[in-house]
């Protein structure tokens, strides 16, 4: 399946993997790439020092193009971004925010731009500052999450603007890659899918959870203070909601989630860790490789279209 996303980034199959924050790691990253998709290292709350090990770790497991994903939000971006400059990485996606002031110093190293956004004004303002794609997220997304559905955004955005746009949000076999393709996508991007894969490097509670997550299992906490996250719910989305209802201000909420991600990616802590996870979580039913996840999402997805009839 060849679109202008597999072509532009030297890349078989049109999937791309969530630079989610301590999930992300080399690992996942080469074995999404060698599957033939684009895996990213997510950058999370790390320094350079990290970021620049981690590039060169994937590169010892894979010849294949991988990518960077750099959370705006993290205090050390501005050296990070310098970091995957001087790696000449291939791609980078960003996030929580906008990384205008980072193109320039990318473009000149060769490096692929993709910013993730969640609404039709940030992609219009990614496209005037050089973007080569957009991820269109929707609030079907685990992790930080926009509030626009992925159905009603990402034909707004392609809409909107002359780069290549890409799905992410609820997407985890081939029906959901057709039904972005429907929508004006050129590639997909899937985070709580590889949750679940044999390669990535998380505590087996995390996977789990993934696992036996149901269609109603996500919650999303935080949009009091205006940055909202879905996860799996657990003993932490309750108390953190409890407090949200009882008008708990930023720092009293601030403290009860500092370290909870890592307490549920290393940890495995199922009642005090955050574990971001998409809706699509209980679609998830099963660990498989990240070749078996890339591969049946692309041969159903083509077959899907290729066959595709409405029944009225």
């Amino acid at each position: 399946m060849k679109t202008v996303i597999t072509e532009m980034l030297g890349i078989e199959y049109p999937v791309i993997q969530g630079g989610m924050a301590w999930v992300a790691d080399h690992h996942i990253a080469a074995a999404v790439s060698n599957a033939g998709g684009l895996g990213l290292i997510g950058c999370g709350g790390a320094d350079e020092n990290w970021v620049r090990d981690q590039i060169h770790k994937c590169r010892e497991l894979t010849d294949k193009p991988f990518g960077v994903n750099l959370m705006l939000m993290n205090p050390r971006a501005e050296e990070i971004a310098a970091v995957l400059a001087e790696e000449k990485v291939k791609v980078v996606t960003t996030g929580a925010g906008s990384p205008a002031k980072f193109i320039p110093m990318w473009k000149e190293a060769g490096i692929i731009v993709i910013p993730v956004v969640a609404g039709v004004a940030l992609a219009k303002r990614m496209e005037q500052c050089g973007a080569d794609a957009l991820v269109a997220e929707g609030t079907e997304s685990g992790g930080h999450i926009g509030e626009t559905t992925t159905m009603a955004l990402i034909p707004q955005i392609v809409d909107a603007v002359n780069i290549p746009v890409i799905g992410a949000g609820g997407i985890a076999d081939g029906r959901g890659v057709a039904a972005a393709f429907m929508l004006g996508a050129k590639a997909v991007q899937c985070g709580t899918v590889f949750c679940a894969s044999k390669e990535v490097n998380i505590h087996q509670n995390y996977k789990d959870m993934v696992i036996k997550a149901k269609d109603n299992d996500t919650r999303v906490t935080g949009r009091s203070t205006g940055a909202p996250v879905r996860q799996i719910r657990n003993a932490l989305t309750k108390q953190y909601q409890d407090l949200e209802a009882a008008g708990a201000g930023l720092d009293e909420l601030e403290k009860l989630a500092l370290g909870s991600l890592r307490r549920a990616v290393v940890d495995g802590d199922t009642k005090s860790g955050t574990f971001m996870a998409g809706q699509i979580a209980g679609l998830v039913k099963e660990e498989r490789t990240c070749k078996d996840i890339v591969e049946s999402m692309i041969n159903d997805a083509e077959a899907l279209i290729k066959n595709f009839q409405v029944n009225l």
